[in-house]
């Protein structure tokens, strides 16, 4: 009696079973193996999962055959580890991607890194000094405007310090950091692809510039509000920004000098590193903005401001020098 519900139960079941074995093997397969393997058709894979979960049970409460068993038992272990087994493997592999993968990137790429420290730290110490014995000189990088607008947001009078907009709350000015600070990160990456020569520009610009505020507002005084407003994030943004200068110099070389490659494969190979970087630099970006919108603005003692500003810094230093150190990148 057993063994003819037993028939009845696999028969019906039958096609199924086949199926989800089918959508498992093909998904288990690597991807440069599955050009040449036919697509098995669509399968609703949660839906199925819980129904040969339901069989499995049934098998089990029934008593029927150990074979029978065994089979629906392997499907449902093969199951749960295709439908969760990804999902924890996904974030695995970010958390290994941050923790070791990109500081170790970044260290392998430090000619890279050397010459985009070098192209914006560079005129932004030295527009800093110029300024403090030529302070005009600030008008040949700013116009009246926006020069009458930094004083004004750093001014010590104000309640709100590095802000035009007070009324604004500290969420919007998250997304408006994020959007700020991305938009900086992509225009220098993409630079890259104009044989570097726009990668170039848009370092020593922003070099330029962001010096010529701070000597500017130093110059003037402004020496607690704006260095203790923009130490905390600057640790933060100012190595995204060189940090997606490198990515962008990754691209460049590939066009300039792409070996025993041909350009394309060159820019394709260079193009997946600089991804990669560009992935750190936006999550920094993003934390820079963070810092920026909820820390940086709030009125503390300058030296707290300052302390903290010095574990960020120490932190980045810490975590590029040290982190990822057994780490090998696949050839």
């Amino acid at each position: 009696m057993s063994s003819g519900r037993q028939e009845q139960f696999t028969q019906r079941h039958e096609s199924l079973w086949q199926h989800f074995e089918q959508v498992l093997d093909y998904r288990a397969l690597p991807r440069r193996k599955r050009k040449g393997e036919e697509t098995p058709e669509s399968l609703d894979l949660p839906t199925a999962y819980r129904q040969i979960c339901q069989h499995y049970a049934l098998a089990n409460s029934r008593m029927y055959s150990p074979v029978l068993v065994e089979r629906l038992n392997r499907l449902v272990v093969r199951g749960h580890q295709a439908l969760y087994g990804s999902r924890s493997q996904f974030l695995k592999s970010i958390l290994t991607f941050f923790a070791s993968e990109f500081p170790a990137l970044v260290r392998k790429e430090w000619r890279v890194m050397a010459i985009a420290s070098a192209l914006f730290y560079l005129p932004f110490f030295v527009m800093i000094g110029l300024i403090q014995f030529i302070p005009e000189l600030v008008y040949s990088v700013l116009d009246a405007e926006n020069v009458r607008s930094m004083e004004s947001m750093y001014d010590p009078s104000n309640d709100v310090i590095g802000r035009e907009r007070g009324s604004d709350s500290d969420l919007l000015m998250f997304g408006y950091y994020i959007r700020n600070n991305t938009g900086i990160g992509f225009q220098v990456f993409a630079g890259g692809m104009l044989y570097g020569l726009g990668t170039l520009f848009f370092l020593l610009f922003n070099g330029v510039v962001i010096g010529a505020v701070a000597g500017h507002l130093t110059q003037l005084g402004f020496i607690e509000t704006f260095w203790g407003f923009v130490l905390g994030h600057g640790a933060f943004e100012l190595t995204a920004i060189v940090i997606s200068g490198a990515a962008g110099l990754k691209l460049a070389m590939a066009l300039i000098a792409p070996g025993r490659k041909s350009r394309i494969k060159a820019l394709i190979d260079n193009g997946k590193i600089g991804i990669k970087i560009m992935y750190g630099a936006a999550t920094l970006f993003i934390i820079a903005a963070f810092v920026e919108a909820f820390w940086s603005s709030m009125v503390l003692p300058v030296g707290i401001k300052y302390s903290v500003a010095a574990f960020f810094w120490a932190l980045v230093v810490a975590y590029f020098w040290f982190a990822g150190r057994g780490y090998h990148h696949a050839a």
